[in-house]
């Protein structure tokens, strides 16, 4: 079949199928090694200015290490709740991101750490430029979103 230029080209996507992909056995399968000696020695500690956990370097071993850190960066989230809370603001925005590295001598994965990204929203309507955007805002956004009838 010929589609314009294009010569082997089947509208039902014919494909060479001789390939085959096979699972390896039990004896085949490894769990790799126990632990290396640079997973063995990795340690996490929080570099922020919270009171939150792994303030010292702490070794966690690499299955338990994603749970950690999302325990750890969920309590950064937490401390962004309270401090709106008592300050009277509002929290816009909780992001957590957690990464991943591969071990340079053993070439597992493990989580090497993590992120979180915070933003609270304080409104403050007795300051004079706050009054001064709404009223700017009011008058931009007024009429904007009217739906007409003919």
């Amino acid at each position: 079949m010929m589609l314009g230029s294009v010569t082997g080209y089947s509208p039902y996507g014919s494909y060479d199928s001789s390939y085959s992909m096979s699972m390896p056995t039990d004896a085949q399968r490894t769990t790799g090694p126990e632990e290396c000696e640079t997973c063995e020695n990795r340690k996490y500690q929080d570099g922020s200015d919270e009171m939150v956990s792994f303030k010292s370097a702490t070794h966690i071993s690499p299955e338990s290490a994603a749970s950690a850190v999302r325990a750890h960066e969920q309590e950064h989230v937490a401390n962004a709740y309270q401090k709106a809370a008592t300050k009277g603001g509002e929290v816009i925005k909780a992001a957590v991101s957690i990464h991943t590295s591969i071990c340079p001598e053993c070439g597992r994965s493990y989580v090497s750490g993590g992120t979180t990204s915070t933003q609270i929203k304080y409104t403050n309507e007795d300051n004079p430029y706050q009054k001064d955007l709404k009223a700017a805002d009011r008058a931009k956004y007024t009429g904007m979103h009217a739906d007409y009838a003919v």
